[in-house]
């Protein structure tokens, strides 16, 4: 069973969507061991409440390590975290941190690019297409090496409005996807079991 903590700092759409497949049986062999928030007003934790899932709000890079080995952590998912994990998290956890960006990096990413913005910034290009990329994080913002993209159609008319509620569907879908590929590639744990095992 590969451990999953997820680290939120909003509404905690893409939590609901991880929460609903497991509970589905639609990705198996992993379970949310915690929800970690950046901020009080979360309302990601109250998904997590209603799921009898943990949730904690931790600011400190020191005290966020200490909650993410006290539940055995494997994997690091972060659905709408809008803070920029400190190397000391990168280092302890690195090609075990998950993100999931709404454009199709390298295209609308990096400092600035979150939220409504990437969306205006897509519409504001005039660009054909837009998406959404599950990434592994490293030290730089959305610059981690790609696991999986899907292209989503701009269509004429679109708002920053319209266009992001068509990503963050597939958003939803892609996010669980993503873990499945990272949980084929995790190295053995102890017992040579395989973690998606």
């Amino acid at each position: 069973m590969v451990n999953i903590s997820v680290l939120v700092s909003g509404g905690g759409t893409n939590l609901q969507a991880l929460i609903d497949k497991i509970q589905a049986g639609e990705l198996e062999g992993v379970r949310i061991v915690q929800v970690i928030a950046s901020r009080e007003d979360a309302y990601a934790l109250e998904r997590a409440a209603k799921a009898g899932i943990k949730g904690k709000v931790v600011k400190e890079t020191g005290r966020l390590l200490s909650e993410l080995a006290s539940e055995n952590t494997d994997l690091i998912v972060l659905a709408g975290y809008m803070k920029v994990l400190e190397p000391a998290v990168i280092d302890a956890y690195r090609k075990r941190i998950v993100n999931i960006h709404p454009s199709l990096i390298p295209k609308y990413c990096g400092k600035g690019f979150y939220g409504k913005r990437v969306h205006q910034a897509v519409i504001d290009g005039k660009e054909k297409v837009s998406g959404a990329t599950v990434h592994f994080v490293d030290e730089g913002v959305d610059t981690g090496e790609i696991i999986l993209q899907r292209e989503v159609p701009v269509e004429p008319g679109d708002t920053a409005d319209t266009l992001a509620a068509r990503v963050l569907k597939t958003e939803h879908v892609i996010l669980a996807e993503g873990i499945k590929k990272v949980m084929a590639e995790l190295p053995e744990k102890e017992g040579g079991k395989k973690w998606a095992e």
